[in-house]
């Protein structure tokens, strides 16, 4: 039964993020061989996961206490994050990487503004609310959004391949009058229109993508930001500080930021001689289902 005060998504890859710790003192007292035998296996496994249509892998240097490594898993079917989080517990190379934190999430696009399109429509149509002509109309004109060539590039799209990752998990506040769930639908919807501006204005400085937490861990949504410049986190987050959406609804979890590199840079990684690259032959092609 789909309620009127709720708007619809579209959803498309499954996410596990993994932020790691890295025993670099019991690492490097390993013997030559040993390192050797342990990072080609984890980089067979990691190569695997980022050339895999189902699936893909972002590997990030995290900057400051909160970790040393993270690990960005993309899944089409929310079952082989299973799979994966065991593949990568199998590795010998966890008995140097201690896991910190975690996040599991869905990617998200949200249609505030089609929702209530759609719900519009409905209604000159003379449908009855959430009977059976009603439902199967509703259906139909929501699968011919997620049919639309942009929305399912933006749904299947890989990991972008830019060298700085920020992630953070965030709600929506829920506190006296400043309760978005008991806020007006037209004017969340205006709210989050104006919020999207915000985001556009940084088009091809900043690839933003949204994940929704609801239901799968502590937070509501998940976000990840990636730039060549790490300078444009600030810039962004700042200006949308400054947004009614955020400044009066949003509360922000933890921030994780680093570099991202590529899988035949895992031992560079490891050995902590340099920052690991993100190398350009890396770059994959959107996956579109």
């Amino acid at each position: 039964m789909r309620h009127p005060n709720v708007p619809e998504s579209l959803d498309g890859w499954a996410i596990l993020h993994r932020m790691f710790r890295l025993d670099r003192r019991r690492w490097d007292a390993l013997d030559a061989p040993r390192r050797d035998a342990v990072e080609r296996e984890a980089g067979a496994l990691f190569g695997a996961l980022a050339r895999d249509a189902d699936a893909d892998l972002g590997l990030a240097q995290l900057l400051g206490h909160k970790g040393d490594l993270m690990l960005t898993h993309y899944a089409r079917a929310f079952d082989a994050l299973g799979d994966v989080q065991a593949q990568v517990d199998k590795l010998a190379l966890r008995d140097f990487i201690e896991p910190l934190e975690s996040y599991v999430s869905i990617l998200e696009l949200g249609l505030y503004e089609h929702t209530a399109k759609i719900h519009a429509e409905l209604r000159d149509r003379g449908l009855k609310a959430h009977s059976d002509a009603w439902n199967a109309a509703f259906d139909e004109l929501l699968a011919d959004a997620e049919r639309e060539p942009r929305n399912a590039g933006r749904l299947w799209a890989r990991i972008p391949h830019r060298r700085y990752v920020c992630f953070y998990p965030m709600n929506k506040k829920r506190d006296g009058a400043d309760n978005w769930y008991n806020t007006p639908y037209d004017e969340r919807a205006k709210l989050m229109l104006e919020h999207g501006k915000i985001g556009r204005s940084f088009h091809g400085h900043v690839t933003q993508v949204i994940s929704g937490s609801i239901g799968f861990d502590d937070w509501e949504w998940g976000v990840d930001l990636y730039a060549d410049d790490p300078l444009v986190f600030k810039k962004l987050v700042y200006t949308m500080r400054f947004d009614e959406a955020s400044s009066r609804f949003g509360e922000f979890g933890r921030f994780w930021t680093g570099m991202q590199f590529s899988v035949a840079q895992l031992g560079v990684f490891l050995a902590g001689t340099a920052s690991p690259a993100l190398l350009a032959e890396d770059v994959a092609e959107p996956a579109l289902r």
